[in-house]
């Protein structure tokens, strides 16, 4: 097949898009809103034979200091054929017309699945003294299609980023944790749950947890927990125009692109989530809750709540986003893979982020400017 690429409209990429089963929330046209810092461009591949649209890619551009030269981001994408066996064709028009857009360094992350551990793998992996990272344990499912592509993209002159963690911050993450629901009654998800998980949904009910959906109007509520968390946690929040920003350009885009959650106890909120849908893939992406209340799990309520919508959606998979493959007790990010691992979900590894230097001394300056910070 002899492709072609060109810069597309947005409703031609968003038709696209809701022509898949799903894609990443990352590759709709209206992300590019939301990164509103960075100039985008909507890409296009056509088949030369008929014309038809066949692949489309979101492109974020980031200016560097002072020159005219940008780096250009295609985060979780593009959507393409990963599997194609002329990969080369696909890519090489893609570098060529980025490099005359200015682009200095490509990075993209194809979202291939690689490796899936279940549940009992992980805790098996958690019990064992020996094993400090999740790629030390034996994966339940290998994709060999997964490492054709790698090979291929390294053969092309691709690097693999070395984001080895969870991928926090601006890059995406390479480790998820995600819950199957194709194929599964609610019961069977429910009872995929461990004892702790049943045990604190059915706390929280008893406690009189009420989950609620909350619209923008809330989202000043919302930002305060955020913002109690990220002091308990450590990280820099987003601003709340951040959030009210998501909001309106993705609900704009389709209205069920966005949710808002929000445990109650005694008409208090004590958690909080948003939750991103795009066809049949459905994303926790932002998590706050409290310091106090603790005891009434409301946590638990509440993404139990956003699996059952999803459920209710038609979605085929809940994805509960990023986390460290670390399994060490004392590691920082371990109470995160613990919590998730409750779902009786399985743990999923990405290609990860990979890097095209098209300019390889202004690359090898971002880079060095980008370990500084």
């Amino acid at each position: 097949m002899s492709l072609s690429l060109r810069t597309i409209s947005r409703e031609q990429h968003l038709a696209y898009i809701q022509s898949l089963p799903s894609a990443s929330h990352c590759q709709v046209p209206a992300w590019a809103d939301v990164k509103n810092e960075w100039r985008s461009e909507n890409l296009g591949w056509f088949d030369d034979r008929d014309g038809q649209l066949v692949g489309v890619g979101l492109v974020l551009y980031r200016q560097l200091p002072k020159v005219k030269r940008y780096l250009a981001y295609l985060p979780e994408g593009p959507v393409i054929n990963w599997h194609a066996p002329n990969l080369e064709d696909w890519l090489k028009p893609m570098l060529a017309h980025l490099k005359a857009k200015g682009a200095f360094s490509v990075k993209m992350g194809p979202p291939v699945v690689i490796r899936r551990w279940d549940a009992a793998a992980i805790k098996r992996g958690i019990q064992d003294p020996d094993v400090k990272r999740l790629r030390d344990v034996e994966a339940t499912e290998i994709v060999p299609r997964a490492f054709e592509v790698a090979d291929r993209l390294r053969k092309m002159g691709w690097q693999q980023g070395e984001d080895g963690g969870a991928g926090f911050g601006d890059v995406q993450p390479r480790y998820v944790f995600q819950v199957p629901l194709e194929g599964r009654t609610l019961e069977e998800v429910h009872k995929g749950f461990n004892q702790l998980w049943r045990r604190n949904i059915k706390k929280a009910d008893k406690a009189g947890v009420e989950v609620v959906q909350g619209g923008y109007e809330d989202l000043a509520e919302w930002q305060a927990l955020y913002e109690v968390t990220a002091q308990r946690d450590h990280f820099r929040p987003r601003p709340l125009a951040y959030f009210q920003r998501m909001w309106t350009t993705l609900n704009g885009e389709d209205p069920k692109r966005m949710r808002l959650y929000f445990a109650r106890h005694e008409g208090e909120a004590v958690a909080a989530a948003t939750m991103l849908v795009v066809g049949g893939h459905v994303w926790y992406s932002y998590g706050a809750s409290a310091n106090h209340k603790r005891e009434v799990r409301p946590s638990n309520a509440m993404q139990w709540r956003m699996l059952q919508d999803a459920y209710a959606l038609g979605a085929s998979v809940y994805d509960l986003r990023g986390i460290s493959d670390s399994l060490d007790e004392s590691d920082h990010l371990f109470g995160l893979i613990q919590f998730k691992v409750g779902t009786g979900g399985q743990a999923a590894e990405y290609l990860g982020e990979w890097d095209f230097p098209l300019n390889k001394l202004l690359h090898k300056a971002l880079d060095m400017y980008m370990n500084r910070r």
